[in-house]
């Protein structure tokens, strides 16, 4: 909006719904209205949670937000949908004719595989196989997998729409915005953009890429008065902010961090984890990390790009467990910079988990690379590059049409 583009905010509605009218922010209800109950049912059959034969919609449900986004963009004449991991505008915008911009991917991104950063997959199926197979999988194998696929591909096949022909290609826009710096990712700034999927059939022909830097939320919402006081205490604090998991792993992960004596703040969003609270835990809400980070000397998250971002951004050190192919990625670029460690799910609960923090709360070493990558971020101006990543690409498609 600062640099003169008319924007309009659309949403299916659901459990964060509630901070867009807290920060005052106008917005349309496209398509049926998520309910509380719908929105946890669609994180618990979201990637790497759910069964990989399903799509995280129904056939009925994703055919009515396709033809009713479809419908608003026409309405509105819109151009250019920007998203953070509504999928259903992979066809919606296809159907509208406008050009869709992603970011959610964070690095998990072709460049990636051809360079074999993906580590190998945590997931529990995996787990018995050699390392360099399983890198072998995760950079070769795994994303060229129809995994969640299905329902997009039969929706798209009834409107007469391009489809989706693989996981990595659900994540990917015709722009697609890659939210760190070359010196984390370690893929120089020209090679990324240079990518084509000439001769990929696995990626959808329109696909390209682009670094913005760091881009992360900053909640317009207060600390709430008990987290405030909590985070005054005396000793280390550790943040547990792993939202879109099941309650259990929060709770496994807490249970092996209290033989630890440390201060536990837990980010509860949907989940009811009141009954965790007691000396040492203390339970919030939705809270805002990037006023949370700073204060605190460990964070415990699944490794989100948003979420390892607040806290590289912060100088906060973090232990990730991964619950998508993206994060374990995520992850690990952060590990090999020395300012995170990866803990696979199963061992979430477990005195892995204990060790792994009990060591980076006793090395400076982990907080001083990751106030190193803070220095690096301050520098990058990561919304204002995403903006006019945004804007060239919507007076590019203007005049030539969804680019190829």
């Amino acid at each position: 909006m600062a640099r003169g583009a008319g924007v309009r905010m659309a949403t299916h509605g659901g459990t964060h719904e509630a901070l867009l009218r807290a920060a005052g922010v106008e917005y349309d209800i496209v398509g049926p209205h998520m309910s509380p109950d719908r929105s946890a049912r669609f994180v618990a059959s979201a990637m790497g949670l759910g069964d990989v034969r399903q799509s995280m919609y129904d056939d009925t449900e994703l055919l009515t937000y396709v033809q009713a986004e479809a419908a608003y963009f026409r309405e509105h004449g819109t151009r250019t949908v920007v998203t953070g991991c509504t999928l259903t505008t992979l066809l919606s915008t296809r159907l509208a004719g406008a050009a869709l911009v992603t970011e959610h991917a964070g690095s998990w991104v072709p460049p990636a595989f051809d360079h074999g950063l993906a580590p190998a997959p945590t997931m529990r199926a995996t787990r018995h196989l050699p390392a360099a197979v399983g890198r072998l999988l995760a950079n070769r194998v795994l994303p060229r997998t129809r995994f969640y696929c299905g329902g997009f591909n039969r929706t798209a096949a009834r409107l007469g729409v391009e489809g989706v022909p693989s996981v990595a290609a659900l994540m990917l826009g015709d722009l697609t915005l890659v939210p760190e710096i070359p010196e984390v990712l370690g893929i120089p700034a020209d090679e990324l953009a240079a990518w084509t999927p000439a001769g990929r059939r696995h990626y959808r022909p329109a696909t390209r890429l682009r670094y913005s830097g760091p881009l992360y939320s900053h909640l317009d919402v207060p600390l709430p008065d008990h987290v405030a006081a909590f985070l005054d205490r005396p000793g280390p604090v550790v943040y547990v902010a792993i939202t879109s998991s099941s309650p259990g792993l929060v709770r496994r992960v807490v249970r092996a961090l209290r033989p630890l004596g440390v201060n536990v703040l837990v980010a509860g969003t949907v989940h009811e984890l009141g009954d965790l609270a007691d000396e040492r835990t203390c339970v919030g809400g939705i809270l805002p990390s990037h006023l949370v980070m700073p204060r605190v000397t460990l964070a415990v998250t699944a490794g989100g790009q948003g979420s390892m971002q607040t806290a590289m951004a912060m100088g906060t050190p973090v232990i990730g467990i991964p619950l998508q192919l993206e994060q374990d990625l995520n992850v690990a670029l952060l590990q090999r910079h020395h300012a995170a460690l990866l803990v696979a799910p199963r061992h979430a609960g477990t005195d892995r988990l204990t060790r792994a923090a009990a060591r980076m709360l006793a090395e400076p070493r982990f907080r001083t690379e990751a106030q190193r990558i803070r220095d690096l971020y301050a520098v990058v101006d990561g919304p204002g590059n995403a903006a006019e990543a945004i804007i060239d690409l919507t007076e590019r498609s203007s005049t030539t049409g969804i680019p190829a």
